[in-house]
């Protein structure tokens, strides 16, 4: 079944709860309605091909659980299933009198030690998480290859950009090839070397280029610079510029300036998801 088809067909429902932050009342004012339910399957896909374990919708703030799965996940003592079956009264939405046979007390075991234990730490890791991308903002201007290109000057080095600057060359007037035996390093020509009308492709074929273009030279002719590409820097830049902006863009921009207003660089809201987390366990273990 598809998440359409749960909707409109609900007589398959057997639970249907609010759940997440709405549910404990830990929610702001503009805080997402997260809702979770179960179904079970029309006989026709439980005994055929076409069985389906869970469904979301676009924005996933509303997942179902086919009957087989839950108990599945019940199991192995997942923390969310649990809590789903123990909702309060005033978040459940619809229950159907069958799930009153399935009690919680039923399916607990050791393996809350682990399951609990792990979400926890997973929380702390999602808070403290949120303190690299507050303390390490990417400019919206992605950096390119450029960026990421030296020569070597003297006994160091400098910026591509800045020698480039001072020899009044632009990166489109140069050439490329390669030094064997060093990774990522070349040796760096000018057009003005050249004679009869010859070509350079230049150092980098656009500004939304991901490596470094190579030229053919002629023999005989002595290199201006001997330049290096980061390559690996640059991929790790490309990861985390890719990462940070999507985060910008998914983020919860009230949740994210209460995060910002307490100054401890770290999401509240996974930490009382952790408070939450253990508390249950607690409970359970007595």
């Amino acid at each position: 079944m598809t998440f359409k088809q749960i909707i409109e067909q609900p007589r398959h429902l057997l639970l249907r709860c609010i759940s997440g932050s709405r549910a404990y009342n830990l929610h702001l004012p503009e805080s997402d309605t997260d809702i979770k339910g179960i179904w079970v399957s029309p006989r026709c896909e439980l005994y055929g091909f076409g069985y389906t374990a869970q469904v979301a919708n676009e924005t996933n703030d509303e997942t179902y659980f086919e009957i087989g799965r839950f108990i599945e996940l019940l199991c192995k003592n997942n923390p969310n299933i649990l809590e789903l079956l123990s909702s309060p009264a005033q978040s459940i939405l619809f229950k159907h009198p069958l799930m009153d046979l399935l009690k919680p007390a039923d399916f607990l075991s050791r393996l809350c030690l682990d399951t609990f234990a792990g979400y926890a730490k997973t929380q702390i890791k999602k808070a403290r998480g949120l303190k690299k991308k507050i303390n390490r903002p990417f400019e919206k201007e992605r950096k390119n290859v450029l960026d990421f290109c030296h020569v070597i000057k003297g006994n160091g080095t400098q910026p591509l950009s800045q020698w480039l600057t001072e020899h009044n060359y632009v990166q489109t007037g140069c050439g490329l090839v390669t030094v064997a035996h060093f990774r990522d390093t070349y040796m760096l020509y000018h057009a003005s070397q050249l004679r009869d009308g010859a070509r350079l492709q230049g150092i980098v074929s656009g500004p939304t280029a991901n490596d470094v273009s190579l030229s053919a030279v002629p023999k005989g002719i002595e290199p201006l610079a001997v330049m290096h590409f980061n390559k690996d820097g640059y991929s790790v830049y490309c990861k985390e510029y890719q990462e940070y902006w999507d985060w910008v863009g998914k983020r919860n921009e009230t949740r994210y300036r209460n995060t910002l207003s307490h100054g401890k660089n770290y999401d509240s809201k996974n930490m009382m998801h952790t408070f939450r987390l253990l508390a249950m366990a607690e409970e359970i273990a007595l």
